[in-house]
């Protein structure tokens, strides 16, 4: 596996090379082809070497291509190097733009152009020959020019695009997290006042009946609702604070080493089986495991009074799976109100650490739930 990542790595960083090792071929190619095409079959040996020079010029256009257009002006003066001198013309606009170098180079270019070798030739051509390669001069030159701006251009606008979109992906996120954290101030402050009230006295009346009553049963009845009301206005006070704060914590997070207390507590019969738990279990997901197997308990003492729940948490292939069956209910119990938004929570939680939630029915009449949660985060 590390040999084929490190190919993999290996074409990944010479893929560029590569990519402009066959371009600067191609161009180096298509200049020669163009030399060969029209070079007469009397040219002077000086002018084919200095067409050649100039073709083999062009592998200096990345590194240094104001030298490339220099390279290519000899053999477009004396000799048929006339695409060479473009395509080396072009790479400079491209890359200086509006410098120095990009002008220098199209007046070269022109002047490759316009006059023609050798010069006696020339002096002898009539005014209109001289317009004509004027203007021949002026597009041989202007166009690999205009070509390299517009390139550069849109590069300049791409990454100004680039930069806007970032920008706006900044402010999207400040404007939610601005109105992430004016929902969280509302959350807490409706948990603090109505929520945590009505736990507080639920504890004040638990307490109560606890120092009136003299029946055993009630007795513990009473101590079993005032030991939760305590601890759920701690966790809920808890939650409150993390809210106000802002914080990306979830607030409280029990662990599986805690799934023990919670199943005595449950008042549901559960067969537990923990295989293969990794020594360092990362929190977000101990916590997401704790809570689904909260919730699920919690489901089965609402809906199916009486079953028994089986537990079964595996750690295999890099992730943690928690699977909870129960089986039909045993005895009929009283509605308990639900508000629908526990098995969905549980699978926007699976969702957030990059798992998978599903649930169905049993062949039994009971339900199912199973979890996948990635240790690798």
């Amino acid at each position: 596996m590390r040999r084929a990542a490190g190919v993999m790595s290996f074409a990944k960083i010479k893929r560029p090379a590569l990519v402009a090792l066959g371009v600067d071929t191609l161009a180096i190619f298509l200049a020669a082809l163009d030399v060969w095409l029209v070079i007469p079959e009397k040219a002077q040996p000086y002018s084919i070497y200095l067409s050649g020079a100039a073709c083999l010029g062009l592998a200096l256009r990345r590194k240094l291509p104001f030298l490339a257009v220099i390279a290519t002006v000899p053999g477009f003066l004396a000799g048929w190097s006339q695409l060479a001198a473009m395509i080396a013309l072009g790479f400079l606009a491209t890359r200086k733009q509006m410098h120095w170098q990009t002008w220098t180079g199209f007046a070269l270019v022109f002047t490759c152009r316009f006059v023609q070798w050798p010069l006696p030739d020339f002096v002898e051509l009539s005014w209109r020959e001289h317009v004509l390669d004027g203007i021949y001069g002026v597009i041989v030159a202007g166009m690999p020019v205009a070509i390299g701006l517009l390139i550069g251009a849109r590069t300049e606008i791409s990454q100004k695009l680039s930069e806007l979109a970032a920008s706006r992906d900044r402010e999207r996120r400040f404007h939610a997290d601005a109105v992430r954290a004016e929902e969280r101030a509302r959350l807490a402050r409706e948990m603090h006042d109505v929520v945590s009230h009505q736990i507080t006295l639920i504890a004040m009346q638990a307490g109560a009946l606890q120092a009136q009553t003299t029946d055993p049963r009630s007795l513990e009845t009473a101590q079993v609702i005032r030991k939760l009301s305590t601890k759920t206005l701690e966790e809920l006070r808890s939650l409150v604070s993390v809210l106000r704060s802002g914080s990306e914590d979830d607030g409280p997070r029990p662990g599986i080493n805690e799934l023990d207390r919670l199943i005595r507590g449950s008042d549901v019969p559960v067969h537990l089986t923990v295989e293969r738990i990794p020594d360092l279990l990362p929190s977000q997901v101990s916590a997401a495991a704790y809570r689904t197997v909260q919730e699920c308990l919690t489901n089965v003492h609402k809906h199916a009074p009486g079953a028994t729940a089986t537990i079964r948490i595996q750690g295999e292939h890099g992730s943690l799976k928690v699977e909870i069956r129960n089986e039909r209910a045993r005895t009929a119990g009283a509605a308990l109100p639900s508000g629908g938004h526990g098995l969905t929570g549980l699978a926007e939680r699976a969702r957030l650490l990059g798992g998978s939630f599903e649930t169905a029915d049993t062949e039994d009449g009971g339900f199912r739930v199973r979890a996948r949660y990635p240790l690798d985060r």
